[in-house]
């Protein structure tokens, strides 16, 4: 069994990989696929999702999970937590989806998640959104939300170097 230590060392090993794999994408698909090899692992969830803004929708364009979410689907932004999350530019926790009106239950009715965390990607305006999900009822430490907030970060930055003048 590893020490509290111990494991933070190793999270913060795999976050420093994670940087260095997303400094290196040239396009948002290899952010994107940056993100779907590592996040899951990093915080320690049961699945993750990588969400980008299209217009007045949320794109559903990845995932990594124990079951499948919603690869594929777009959701208006008005009507889903990483819409919430990109339109307040905040993170938000929710241990219990079932008591949160910003959750639109006939979503996760299929699912067995029950608790999530949804960080905004992109500045100045969030042009994405990274979320983490368990299908326990789950209060993410502050050493999880910070590390899925960290991986955020770093894909802001290859967001905006995608679009920055060469």
């Amino acid at each position: 069994m590893l020490l509290t230590t111990e494991y933070e060392d190793e999270q913060g090993v795999r976050l420093a990989a994670a940087a260095k794999l997303l400094s290196a994408a040239r396009s948002v698909d290899e952010i994107v696929a940056g993100l779907r090899q590592t996040a899951r692992d990093i915080i320690g969830s049961d699945g993750i999702a990588v969400v980008l803004r299209k217009g007045d929708l949320c794109h559903y364009v990845e995932e990594d999970a124990i079951e499948p979410l919603w690869r594929g689907a777009k959701f208006p932004m008005d009507e889903c937590v990483s819409g919430w999350a990109m339109h307040h530019r905040r993170t938000v926790v929710i241990p219990d989806l079932e008591t949160d009106p910003r959750v639109p239950q006939a979503a996760y009715a299929r699912t067995s998640i029950r608790s999530l965390a949804m960080v905004p990607m992109g500045a100045p305006e969030a042009v994405a959104a990274l979320g983490a999900y368990w299908c326990a009822y789950v209060e993410p430490d502050d050493s999880t939300v910070r590390r899925l907030e960290i991986l955020a970060q770093v894909a802001t930055i290859a967001f905006s170097r995608l679009s920055a003048p060469a």
